[in-house]
């Protein structure tokens, strides 16, 4: 908002109903030309739009300048993602310590690939929400959705090496600080920045990599788009659809880099 003040202070501009179409589209040329990116000039439009739709409302000027403009194409940048290889050194590394931290560690690392959770799902899981038996884990996701996920054998093992070291008693938590509270994203956060970097030179390293990780090579390896979407609980399938285009360009890298005639 203070940049397009400032650009209509410049054409002396003084009254909100004498900015007109013209104006708003010379703007997104200045900013252009001052070499923004598509996305921060998507997101000014997005709050100029807001703020013009307001004074719409309240009756201070009639029309909107921004109403016939629309946002700029914002291409979706595609997600990097941790090489199972990688991954795998990772739960070894820690699995071979054997303590509470190490194996709490490992157990959050497998349900942030194995089962592709957000970090805060996997913050907010309870004991009864994990059924070794029926290999099955309920997850609470965003809007307080609920969905069934199916656990792996590798993830089972690794959880119940977890939970044979620890003590449940008196507390539903899953996963607790040595505090006795629940962990928190930040703390996740933190040793997975770290572990990501011991063993991988990959740029990004959060918790959501690992998800990216899961949801990309499961679509590498065949898997349906319609089934990756019910199991990261996305609500729209165009959200998922972003993991169709990292299996691409990984194919393309391979083509280039093995075919005799790329």
């Amino acid at each position: 908002m203070a940049q397009f003040e400032t650009f209509i202070n410049e054409l002396k501009i003084s009254r909100l109903n004498s900015i007109s179409i013209r104006h708003t589209r010379n703007f997104i040329i200045s900013l252009s030309e001052k070499g923004l990116s598509r996305n921060s000039i998507a997101r000014k439009l997005a709050s100029l739009r807001g703020f013009f739709e307001y004074l719409v409302r309240n009756s201070i000027i009639e029309t909107s300048p921004l109403k016939q403009i629309k946002n700029p194409k914002v291409r979706r940048q595609i997600p990097e993602t941790l090489s199972l290889d990688s991954f795998l050194k990772i739960i070894k590394f820690l699995v071979d310590q054997n303590t509470e931290e190490s194996l709490l560690k490992a157990a959050v690392f497998e349900l942030l690939y194995g089962c592709a959770l957000r970090v805060s799902e996997v913050c907010s899981l309870s004991y009864y929400d994990i059924d070794l038996e029926k290999s099955l884990i309920k997850v609470t996701g965003k809007g307080s959705k609920q969905r069934i996920i199916p656990l792996g054998d590798k993830s089972k093992v690794i959880l119940s090496s977890y939970l044979s070291i620890i003590n449940k008693k008196g507390t539903d938590k899953f996963f607790t600080t040595s505090t006795g509270n629940r962990i928190y994203s930040r703390f996740v956060q933190k040793f997975v920045k770290e572990l990501i970097g011991k063993f991988s030179d990959i740029s990004k390293k959060s918790p959501h990599v690992l998800r990216h990780s899961a949801a990309t090579h499961m679509l590498d390896r065949g898997a349906d788009l319609m089934s990756v979407k019910e199991l990261l609980g996305h609500e729209n399938l165009s959200t998922t659809q972003i993991y169709t285009h990292v299996s691409v360009e990984r194919l393309k890298k391979t083509y280039k880099k093995a075919h005799p005639k790329s």
